[in-house]
């Protein structure tokens, strides 16, 4: 492979696919797909029902099955680490047997809470391919989920703290009045004190099941953790992001 393209595709909506990212994932000749079993077959199918809207030449895809992982473990950053060399050992051997222009198409934006970019640049590392690549954004759930409760993440002159529901758990900083919360498996905004909380929820933002629910902490975490409950249930995984405020 001489070329790869990490692109960017938002949060689920074709709509949402930005002209640069279109005019990327129109040069390539093969997408490399990660796929995490059939509990997730809908993200694959979204994924492809953006190639067929946008992509208008000939394209192969190539399924990449993730190496597995402990999602509780004593040694978070171990775990963490021995599943990107696996992953990048996959990488290697799909680049190493595609001579054109390879494209990565990646949820929200590669900036944020993904690993594709150190993968990446764990395969050029270890020297067995070479091979150029760049990088396109894309919108995250993060802005969608703003523009779908129509709010502003902060309030005048104030700081947005983004983390994830594990880092949630040990408490917000001192003087964060602004939180966006992505990868909480756990509901932990229960676990946030205060009557003073407003949150913005969104589960499968982007992508036709989207749903919503805002108001005062205490008075919507119960109907939150119903929800997703049952989304989770009824489709077998979820993605969902939310604004805390104080």
């Amino acid at each position: 492979m001489r070329e790869l393209f990490v692109i960017g595709i938002g949060a689920g909506d074709p709509d949402q696919v930005t002209v640069q990212a279109i005019k990327a994932m129109n040069k390539a000749d093969v997408f490399f797909v990660i796929g995490k079993g059939d509990e997730k077959q809908d993200l694959v199918d979204l994924r492809t029902g953006i190639l067929a809207e946008h992509v208008t030449g000939p394209y192969r895809v190539v399924d990449i099955v993730d190496p597995p992982r402990d999602r509780t473990p004593s040694d978070y950053e171990g775990v963490v680490d021995v599943w990107h060399e696996r992953r990048a050992a996959l990488f290697e051997a799909e680049f190493a047997s595609e001579p054109g222009v390879g494209a990565i198409l990646v949820w929200g934006d590669p900036s944020l809470y993904d690993s594709t970019l150190r993968i990446v640049e764990r395969v050029l590392a270890r020297g067995n391919v070479s091979f150029d690549y760049s990088v396109i954004p894309g919108v995250t759930s993060v802005q969608s989920l703003a523009a779908q409760h129509r709010i502003v993440l902060n309030r005048i002159g104030e700081p947005v703290h983004v983390t994830t529901g594990r880092r949630l758990a040990e408490g917000l900083p001192d003087g964060v009045d602004n939180a966006v919360v992505m990868l909480d498996a756990h509901c932990t905004f229960t676990q946030v004190p205060g009557d003073d909380v407003q949150i913005w929820w969104g589960a499968y933002l982007g992508t036709p099941d989207e749903v919503l629910i805002s108001g005062r902490l205490r008075d919507v975490e119960d109907e939150i953790q119903r929800v997703r409950a049952e989304l989770r249930e009824r489709k077998g995984w979820i993605m969902d992001t939310y604004l805390l405020r104080r």
